[in-house]
């Protein structure tokens, strides 16, 4: 086999089948009493730097020309250049170089200040328009202009149509 696996009792490389020869257990049998997973017991510990080797270099190169990209327009340009390592690796070696960036904050606007309505007591100091529209039971829309008295809270003027031209609103104001 390729692949080697050194004993926790010694130094000593023994292959897996070797050591399960010398102590007679099967492979579940020794995994289940070390509660170590067969996935672990077969599994080759390399130095992924070593594998890495080349992500790390492109990365350094691309992010050398513009250091701000972040990781996708580092990514896209790996692409760009002919290489084609997963996403999720060079994720993986991105963030391990410590170049990941921090999410820009959005801008705190100031708070404002709540100022008290002003209340009107005496007729024709301060009217409101309002617009309103809706539609008639068979589907054709209107609309409405009310002018309002805020002093007295009555109603000057309704003004209903399909269409409010500027005009039209001029001339009831």
């Amino acid at each position: 086999m390729s692949w080697v696996r050194t004993t926790s009792v010694g130094e000593k490389a023994v292959e897996p089948p070797i050591s399960r020869a010398c102590s007679g257990l099967s492979v579940i049998t020794a995994c289940k009493l070390t509660s170590l997973s067969r996935a672990s017991f077969y599994r080759c510990s390399a130095d992924w730097r070593e594998k890495d080797k080349a992500v790390i270099d492109a990365i350094q190169a691309v992010l050398s020309e513009s250091p701000q990209a972040g990781f996708w327009k580092c990514y896209y340009r790996l692409r760009f250049k002919g290489f084609t390592f997963n996403h999720k690796r060079v994720y993986r070696v991105y963030c391990w170089l410590g170049l990941n960036l921090k999410r820009r904050i959005k801008k705190t606007l100031p708070k404002r200040e709540n100022k008290p309505l002003s209340v009107v007591n005496r007729p024709d100091i301060q009217w409101a328009l309002d617009f309103m529209h809706d539609a008639l039971c068979c589907g054709k829309r209107f609309r409405t202009l009310n002018i309002i008295d805020e002093g007295t809270r009555e109603c000057l003027a309704i003004e209903v149509d399909t269409s409010l031209p500027t005009d039209r609103v001029h001339y009831e104001i």
